[in-house]
């Protein structure tokens, strides 16, 4: 009996403990927040070149390659470093090959995507592709002519794989970068799990 004269039963299931939850829809919040977990751990990691023939030379600083960096770690990824290469295709292509080389899950350039001369990082990024993913690459050029970021509707960047790497070229103004992100992002996540085969786990 309580203070009040009412009568108390201890419930019987008051010290059981259960192995699975006793509201099925639990389990399924549990299953996607999990799923939610495991999908920022796979971003995994990635590189920056900025292509640039001040900012390799030191003569400017760096104003892009920080802002792709920031973009990512919020996207999730690690971001190994930021690496400032000079408009020679021999450059940007010695940087894309050491990003394949160690490892990254994506590497970004930044820069060089447009019709003049010294805009090269496209036909450097060809000879590095094994495959091309056209789709990404049209998808940020659309995005960003609809977002007014006119070098990225205009840009002749490419988007492939390259062994486990996914290459991603984006134009170089703040505008088309933040758009190219937000338009990329969920893209690469995809990618990104099939190039390492946990969508097939």
């Amino acid at each position: 009996m309580d203070g009040r004269g009412n009568r108390v039963v201890d419930h019987p299931l008051r010290d059981v403990s259960f192995s699975e939850p006793l509201d099925p829809d639990i389990g399924s919040l549990n299953a996607t927040v999990t799923g939610m977990e495991r999908n920022a751990q796979r971003l995994g990691r990635a590189l920056v070149v900025v292509v640039d023939d001040r900012v390799a030379q030191s003569e400017q600083e760096d104003t892009t390659g920080p802002l792709v960096t920031e973009l990512l770690e919020e996207a999730g990824f690690i971001v190994d470093g930021n690496v400032a290469v000079a408009g020679e295709a021999v450059e940007i292509r010695n940087a894309l090959n050491t990003a394949v080389i160690g490892g990254v899950d994506m590497v970004i350039t930044v820069g060089g995507t447009g019709v003049s001369p010294r805009d090269v990082t496209p036909d450097a990024t060809s000879g590095v592709l094994d495959r091309p993913v056209p789709g990404i690459a049209e998808a940020l050029r659309a995005s960003g002519l609809a977002a007014g970021a006119v070098d990225a509707g205009v840009s002749r960047g490419l988007v492939g794989v390259s062994g486990s790497t996914l290459v991603v070229n984006l134009a170089g103004s703040r505008a088309a970068i933040r758009d190219g992100m937000a338009t990329l992002t969920p893209l690469v996540t995809h990618v990104i799990e099939q190039l390492s085969g946990i969508d097939e786990i």
